[in-house]
């Protein structure tokens, strides 16, 4: 059955059509978690948390097609929300790697640029380079038009670039 298709039988109420849903998009949720969230722990019980929210609210969803995106976007708000009430210290709680430690502390580096961005960069870059989300649903997930975006978008490559070219590790022509 196609993903359209699950999604409107999913708004319709099959909650087998939700499950398989939500479980084609686990990995994608856990990524989006474990990046805002920084602990595994804390990125598990936010997949709960979505995947509960989304249930309640699937009806609202008004086009199949932008379904991934309206479920990133409920993780996003989901984790936003966590980071403001326990007012973490983000810096202090680094994971070194996802799958496991490695001497490669290249993660750590592009992860304290984008720390160095403002939370709608670091968003706006998450969508489009960590997930790959299409810059037309980025728009539409963020009622904003394209071109805006893209402008952006660039711009926010254009400060993380900065960020490096300040510590030497960067250079460009």
């Amino acid at each position: 059955m196609s993903e359209k298709m699950l999604v409107r039988n999913a708004i319709k109420g099959n909650e087998e059509a939700f499950l398989a849903l939500i479980h084609s998009y686990e990995d994608v949720l856990y990524r989006t978690a474990i990046s805002y969230l920084k602990n595994e722990g804390d990125a598990l019980e936010a997949i709960q948390e979505v995947t509960y929210r989304a249930f309640k609210s699937i009806k609202t969803v008004k086009e199949p097609a932008y379904f991934k995106t309206w479920l990133i976007r409920i993780m996003m708000n989901y984790c936003q929300d966590v980071i403001k009430k326990s007012k973490r210290e983000v810096l202090g709680e680094r994971i070194f790697c996802i799958q496991g430690m490695s001497e490669d502390f290249t993660f750590l580096e592009v992860e304290e640029a984008l720390l160095s961005l403002s939370d709608y960069e670091r968003e706006l870059l998450h969508l489009k380079y960590f997930e790959d989300v299409k810059i037309k649903d980025i728009a539409v997930m963020w009622d904003t038009p394209e071109g805006t975006i893209k402008t952006r978008l660039h711009k926010a490559l254009r400060a993380l670039r900065a960020g490096f070219e300040e510590k030497g590790e960067v250079k460009r022509v």
